[in-house]
């Protein structure tokens, strides 16, 4: 449905002023003009809702606004990037790493003898404390420690993670204290 011809003369007549306004609010000719022709295109495809006998002049004026501040709520959110420098060093972590780390934990974990998977599970995952989770295996407090200590490094070693127990023999650290008392840093001893 093309709109009446008195519609369309408003419409073009509307354009000096809608681009001195686009002007006065870009503070930019480019960016106004690409303002004005985003309100025309609007308008245009939204002809039907404009009421003829109405102010058409506002209308404009009121969806070059619109879209004015549209933009501006947008471009705020937005990052200056245009050699993609910034985007570069986004990184997102793949998903799947956390289940991929379980399942190899979970591995490891059925390599560990009975009594040291029943150890760490009590102690370590259910938060047993080590008298509780000795009075539940029927062993000794010490006999419990000494499981939970053995579990844990075999851990370390079948998934490959460092302790202080299978650093190589080579690399010694000595504990040193700073200057608060609190707060302790390592050294390595030749």
């Amino acid at each position: 449905m093309s709109p009446a011809p008195d519609i369309r003369k408003a419409l073009l007549a509307s354009i000096p002023s809608l681009r001195a306004f686009a002007i006065s609010l870009c503070g930019n000719a480019d960016k106004a003009d690409d303002l004005v022709q985003e309100t025309l295109v609007k308008a245009w495809a939204h002809i039907g809702s404009f009421t003829e006998g109405t102010n058409m002049p506002a209308w404009l004026f009121t969806i070059l606004r619109n879209l004015f501040y549209s933009n501006f709520r947008r471009r705020r959110r937005e990052v200056d990037d245009p050699d993609g420098e910034l985007a570069g060093q986004l990184v997102t972590l793949p998903d799947q790493q956390s289940h991929m780390d379980f399942l190899d934990f979970r591995t490891a974990l059925q390599k560990l003898p009975a009594d040291q998977r029943e150890a760490i599970i009590l102690v370590g995952a259910s938060g047993l404390s080590y008298e509780d989770a000795a009075a539940i295996c029927g062993c000794a407090i010490g006999t419990m420690k000494s499981r939970v200590n053995r579990a844990r490094n075999r851990l370390g070693e079948l998934l490959a993670i460092e302790t202080e127990h299978n650093t190589p023999k080579t690399m010694r650290w000595r504990a040193t204290p700073k200057s608060d008392p609190v707060e302790i840093t390592a050294q390595l001893v030749d």
